[in-house]
């Protein structure tokens, strides 16, 4: 746990990964999709909630039922990944609290406060979708992570019964470099750090 990761691991997770808008033909394997939940879950959240539901696209016809909510801008790229993550949260977290967190009754924290459990929900799937991101450049794969899709579509399309709500969208494949963007600055250190 205190050994630096080599230059090499690091560049895979993020100096050189980039979020890619184009695949190869090359398919990705439930294994790796296994081994993506089994390393992201590890992941560190609030209370251990683990609000994260995921739904993973592998087939065209289940892609299909995804298109008419994605923005115009995102069809291409999402119809033509190996697998595309629908990344949701669960209102109804709390409920596992009592396995997931069992030393006190967090359960209790959350009892009544729709505002608290909405928050609670989004801010740690989105973590959750953090994880998930380099969980899968870890096992060798690009991302797309992106909005630009009709959030009341998906959730009654994927998530019917109300407590699990769509947070983003995330392609997941080989990536076509050749249809990457130029990349993108980013900020330095002193434009958005303070060492107090």
């Amino acid at each position: 746990m205190h050994t630096p990761l080599d230059p090499a691991a690091i560049d895979q997770l993020f100096r050189t990964a980039r979020s890619h808008n184009g695949w190869l033909d090359k398919p990705v394997s439930r294994q790796q999709i296994e081994t993506i939940h089994d390393w992201m879950k590890w992941g560190p959240t609030s209370a251990n909630c683990l609000p994260a539901r995921l739904v993973f696209l592998t087939t065209p016809k289940a892609k299909e039922r995804l298109k008419p909510a994605l923005d115009a801008g995102n069809i291409e790229k999402t119809m033509t990944a190996p697998v595309v993550v629908i990344l949701g949260y669960d209102l109804a977290f709390p409920d596992t609290l009592p396995r997931l967190f069992p030393h006190t009754d967090a359960r209790s924290w959350f009892a009544g406060n729709d505002e608290k459990i909405l928050a609670t929900a989004k801010l740690n799937s989105t973590l959750q979708g953090a994880y998930l991101i380099m969980a899968a450049r870890a096992v060798g794969l690009d991302c797309g992570p992106m909005s630009g899709f009709d959030n009341a579509m998906v959730d009654a399309e994927f998530f019917p019964g109300g407590t699990v709500k769509s947070n983003f969208l995330c392609n997941l494949g080989y990536g076509d470099p050749d249809k990457l963007f130029p990349r993108l600055p980013r900020l330095d250190f002193k434009e958005c750090c303070e060492i107090l």
